[in-house]
């Protein structure tokens, strides 16, 4: 492709294994634990925490906010074991810097892959005890004292024996003076006063009273806008342009063409807008001009007929199958689908001969950094990331592409640029969930019990797209794209899931729960189909199935206990139920809808998490209920289509969001759990088309296979 199709390299792969979302996880390195050094005033025993002479007790944020809450989340892990008063905790978001990295991630500083609580908590909880320890051992000492007769409470050490007191604030110089411990003991979670709770958010306040710095308000002096025209056939560049119109529209002051496609550099946005629309360009649309979506679906159909790669293989699935009494053959289809932040993809560079600074909302300070690298040509020690809010990410902020951009206009120009992307560039020029083709097998036994089970899914490699030579690394099994396939809880004894790559050369990247959006809604519907066929109910055939797996049957059993399972639905209304393991946590999920004409109306959602052990219940509850929002417009409405080489959807009016008015009544239900953290940004993503296409068949009789929910098959047609 011409344009920048700046990801990630080999190296970086190697670190990261997933820059947006999903995936591999690489141990090996445990960053932030090495001591610097104080500054008077200041104790600083580990690079994720400041404690000041004034009693604050900053903390430093590798994981970036999107509306997740890791603002919050990561700062409660820290402070649970300094043990300091919430309201003397801050922030500081820090750029790209190895010492910070996620190990989740192989220490790259990414925030996807619902990974930042997972990979983080141990790391940030043993910080925040080193410290405490420290200033216990401060206090001690200038008393005179066992440090096993101090304790803690909100940022003071306590001798109770004698009632002496002594601030965090007043411990600093003393505590930095003292060697840093190792493998000091956490606290007992019978003991937390902090995790657990809902805590107030800390983004909160900021995104209120408007003083939240997203990428779209960066300003610097001198500072220029930049619209980028790029080539509207993916794969195609530039052939000729003529700049002349352009330039002589007001305030427009640059006109240069970039790997990407033309900048037009202006004052402001409306002149560059106003500039790209004078603009006059003729393109080589290259090889993909006259492809379009009814050319991938017959490749990929061709693909789906001859066998994948095994990915699972359980038994003996041939032979079961042949046995059946029962059998069922199904293809599902799922289209490309744009991520939509509503903050559309943003960055700022100034590049000057010495620096490169990036100011922008990203998921990746690691990628931005890699990138602005590779365009700039300068080394990593004169290249700084400035992370903002972002408006939305949902795996999006990964790429580098924009990066690229605005580094290069920047370095083109020589001056400060803000490379701004339209609504319309935003939905035509993304890394799209991939479309997918998953042909079904099932067969059942005389008493309804199932005995064999297949999958073949085609779809393009993510693994692939991050490194070339993953797929061969892997025996030819993109994990990223059998992720909620390959790891079906059911008991089934013959059971092969198969992978075929494919790659039509439409851009593609992560999306809300990657793999698992399309197994999730997949598996749990014809597993669905399966009880109808036995005749059975879904939740009971369900449950029947799971006795192997006690944490998704508990989870099973809530959901139809909170949604009044066995009582039925009120009038005119019909019921479906999905369970769905992805990132760690266990999602049970029951949908309640009618279905008017064709056109379906969700009411009421349950949902039952087990995310392991819990550190904030409201943004569990928030991010299931985005979540599922998200997921429940990619089923109504989620469609990118191809026509001549080129997306057909342009803006919100032709990609509609669900609206205020469409959202469901959304109540979510934590199961309590001992076990390690699980990713709480994208599982119910996953689990929203699986309960919501069998809440419709249960309404209707008829089954989907194909998505997004079109009225017209509702009304009469065929899936």
């Amino acid at each position: 492709m011409t344009r920048h199709d700046m990801t990630v390299t080999r190296r970086l792969f190697l670190k990261t294994t997933a820059a947006a979302g999903g995936g591999l996880m690489l141990g090996g390195f445990v960053p932030g634990l090495t001591p610097a050094a104080s500054a008077a005033g200041v104790f600083e025993p580990n690079v994720w925490l400041k404690v000041t002479a004034d009693g604050k007790a900053r903390i430093m944020l590798s994981m970036l906010e999107m509306g997740q809450g890791v603002m919050t989340a990561m700062p409660m892990l820290l402070a649970e074991e300094l043990d300091v008063d919430w309201n003397n905790v801050t922030t500081e978001w820090v750029g790209a810097d190895a010492r910070y990295g996620n190990p989740g991630f192989g220490g790259a500083q990414t925030t996807a892959g619902s990974n930042s609580t997972r990979g983080m908590w141990k790391i940030l909880r043993e910080a925040g005890a080193t410290a405490r320890v420290m200033l216990v051992s401060a206090a001690a000492k200038d008393w005179g004292v066992a440090e096993s007769a101090c304790t803690t409470d909100k940022g003071v050490v306590i001798h109770q024996a004698s009632g002496r007191r002594a601030t965090y604030a007043s411990l600093v110089d003393k505590a930095a003076a003292l060697p840093v411990p190792k493998n000091v003991p956490l606290k007992d979670p019978k003991s937390f006063t902090l995790l657990g709770k809902d805590v107030p958010r800390l983004d909160i306040p900021e995104k209120v009273n408007g003083q939240a710095g997203f990428g779209v308000d960066v300003k610097l002096p001198g500072l220029l806008v930049a619209r980028v025209v790029r080539c509207p056939v993916f794969g195609g560049k530039v052939a000729s342009f003529n700049a002349d119109k352009a330039k002589a529209v007001p305030g427009v002051k640059h006109v240069v063409q970039i790997a990407s496609g033309v900048a037009v550099v202006a004052d402001g946005y409306w002149a560059a807008s106003n500039g790209v629309k004078a603009l006059q360009i003729t393109w080589d649309e290259g090889p993909l001009a006259s492809l379009t979506s009814a050319d991938i679906t017959k490749k990929y159909a061709e693909l789906a007929q001859k066998p994948g790669v095994a990915a699972r293989k359980d038994g003996d699935f041939d032979a079961a199958f042949a046995k059946g009494a029962k059998t069922i053959e199904r293809v599902f289809e799922a289209p490309y689908l744009a991520h939509a932040c509503m903050e559309p993809m943003n960055c700022t560079a100034n590049v000057t001969a010495s620096r490169c600074d990036v100011y922008l909302p990203t998921q990746s300070q690691t990628v931005t950094q890699q990138v602005a690298m590779a365009v700039s040509g300068l080394p990593q020690n004169q290249v700084f990331v400035h992370p903002t809010y972002m408006g939305g990410g949902f795996g999006r902020r990964g790429e580098g592409d924009f990066v690229a951009d605005a580094v290069e206009t920047s370095k083109k120009v020589g001056a400060p640029v803000k490379v701004m992307w339209s609504r319309e560039d935003d939905i035509q020029h993304d890394y799209y969930r991939p479309v997918t083709y998953v042909r079904m097998w099932a067969a059942l036994d005389a008493s309804g019990s199932p005995t064999a089970w297949q999958q073949r899914i085609v779809q393009s490699s993510l693994m692939k797209k991050l490194n070339p030579d993953s797929l061969k690394q892997m025996g030819g099994v993109d994990p990223i794209s059998v992720e909620g396939a390959a790891t079906l809880p059911y008991n089934i004894p013959n059971l092969r899931v198969e992978y075929t790559e494919a790659d039509p050369g439409v851009p593609y990247g992560f999306w809300r729960s990657v793999g698992s959006s399309v197994n999730g809604y997949v598996t749990e519907a014809f597993i669905d189909e399966m009880a109808t066929a036995a005749g059975k109910d879904p939740y009971e055939f369900r449950r029947t199935l799971l006795a192997k797996h006690p944490r998704h049957r508990a989870v099973l059993d809530m959901t139809a206990e909170k949604a009044n399972w066995k009582t039925p639905a009120p009038q005119g209304r019909a019921r479906g139920i999905a369970v769905h393991e992805c990132f760690g946590s266990i999602i049970g999920l029951a949908c309640e809808v009618s279905v008017t004409n064709g056109n379906v109306r969700v009411h009421r959602n349950i949902c039952v998490v087990d995310c392991g052990w819990v550190v904030h219940p409201d943004t569990i509850k928030a991010q299931m209920e985005g979540g599922l929002v998200y997921g429940l417009t990619a089923a109504l409405r989620g469609e990118i289509t191809i026509n001549k080489g080129r997306v057909v959807q342009n803006h919100f009016g032709d990609y509609q969001p669900l609206r205020h008015p469409e959202m469901p009544q959304t109540e979510v239900f934590i199961m309590p759990s001992v076990e390690a953290p699980g990713g709480i940004g994208e599982p119910s993503t996953a689990a929203m088309a699986g309960a919501l296409v069998n809440a419709v068949y249960a309404a209707t009789g008829k089954r989907i296979y194909s998505l997004p929910i079109k009225p017209a098959v509702l009304r009469g047609g065929t899936a």
